[in-house]
């Protein structure tokens, strides 16, 4: 059997539905576990919904009602005005409308798992319904039943054991009948509540099935050619990978690379299921595939930009050198507040450290630090990335800029800059 990921991009609108079909009908001899993102850009609207509901904004049932128009338009589109399926989006829309009735009480992570997840449960519906209108015979199935976390919310954390059974005890009879969709991102808990696995997570929903299952591959369908050296949205001159090694592709998305989330590879790996990113508007296209063997070829260095970062300096109220119990304490914090670490260095009265911007997180972050640490910090910079790379790189990327900190090694240089 074969997992299909489809990502936002691919399903924006009712063209890009009408082409998932068409690559879906392709391989319609196989038993297929498709996976499907958000619609578009609507994960950012629901986050952006999310926030005005917590801020109880003026803006919060505009928004609102731009995303549900959004997905009617799509609708009007594909199907005639009686379709059940019109039904069943605004029946799970209805959820947002239950909790948005009410002020806010709950924690914000808890909040905007509840709202956001919204956005792959409709997508799922459309789209099971669109397959099945083609006479491509699938079933919609709720994730949540099925990939079980933890209560992190935005964060949560797979139960693998429970989420292995439930897989390999409810999926395969269901692929014997046809097609199955389901939805990235999300997860449940053991009380019945949606989590999310982290942004871009759908790709790590796919590689969670397929690994359970024993998948022949996973597929995931991109709006790139394959897997480039460096994001086409800041570089004209990207060079594709041919494959890629498990490795390598691990080291890229630890280091931010946004094509495959950082945690799709590691369950691949470990039962040695190839991964293939490749082109929805061109699935004859070669793609790239990542897997254990594979030889890997730089022509060029492998750049990753991070935006939106802040480095932290800490130090010591008593201007003590920083020993391993202020890191230790200082990693304490940062668990705590569920804060990742994109680069550190330590010198001998501060620690160091760049971050991804979470308001909310890093306010709480900063509240804790402050009780036993001094603490500086700059907003709005941006980390960048080489991998494999040579000096004149470095210096070509850092033209006209201000480097704050650098770490480079053998293979790899990382340098916050604004």
């Amino acid at each position: 059997m074969l997992v299909f990921k489809f990502g936002g991009a691919s399903v924006k609108d009712a063209a890009g539905i009408i082409n998932l079909a068409r690559v879906v009908k392709r391989y319609s001899d196989n038993q297929l576990l498709i996976v499907v993102s958000a619609m578009g850009k609507t994960t950012n609207a629901l986050e952006k919904l999310t926030k005005a509901y917590v801020e109880q904004s003026d803006d919060m049932h505009a928004i609102y009602e731009e995303v549900k128009q959004y997905h009617q338009n799509i609708l009007t589109e594909l199907f005639e005005p009686n379709h059940p399926v019109f039904n069943e989006v605004a029946n799970t829309f209805v959820e947002i409308d239950w909790m948005i009735e009410d002020e806010p009480h709950d924690d914000p992570d808890f909040i905007y798992d509840q709202i956001v997840s919204i956005g792959e449960l409709v997508s799922t519906r459309i789209i099971a319904a669109y397959l099945n209108k083609e006479s491509l015979k699938s079933q919609w199935l709720d994730v949540r039943g099925y990939i079980h976390t933890d209560n992190t919310y935005r964060e949560g954390i797979v139960q693998w054991d429970k989420t292995a059974k439930s897989i390999q005890q409810g999926i395969p009879p269901l692929l014997e009948k046809g097609m199955v969709i389901t939805q990235g991102f999300l997860g449940g808990t053991s009380e019945n509540f949606t989590t999310t696995l982290g942004r871009e997570g759908s790709d790590y929903t796919a590689s969670i099935f397929a690994a359970c299952l024993g998948a022949e591959s996973v597929t995931t369908w991109k709006d790139v050619p394959g897997v480039l050296n460096a994001d086409p949205k800041f570089f004209e001159d990207t060079v594709k990978f041919d494959e890629l090694s498990y490795t390598e592709a691990i080291e890229m998305t630890y280091y931010g690379a946004t094509v495959i989330h950082p945690k799709t590879i590691k369950p691949l790996q470990n039962a040695k299921i190839p991964l293939l990113v490749k082109p929805f508007n061109d699935p004859d296209g070669v793609g790239t595939i990542i897997k254990e063997d594979a030889a890997n070829v730089f022509k060029k260095p492998v750049i990753i930009i991070k935006q939106n970062q802040i480095l932290l300096s800490i130090s010591a109220k008593d201007y003590s050198f920083i020993s391993e119990t202020h890191l230790s304490d200082i990693f304490r914090l940062f668990a705590k507040n569920h804060i990742k670490v994109n680069l550190m260095q330590t010198s001998a009265l501060s620690f160091s450290v760049c971050i991804d911007w979470y308001e909310e997180r890093f306010n709480r972050l900063l509240k804790d630090l402050n009780e036993s640490y001094k603490v500086k910090y700059n907003q709005g910079l941006m980390l960048i990335t080489l991998r494999h790379y040579q000096l004149d790189s470095l210096k070509d990327l850092t033209l006209g800029k201000t480097v704050l900190l650098e770490q480079i090694s053998r293979n790899t240089a990382q340098l916050v800059v604004k």
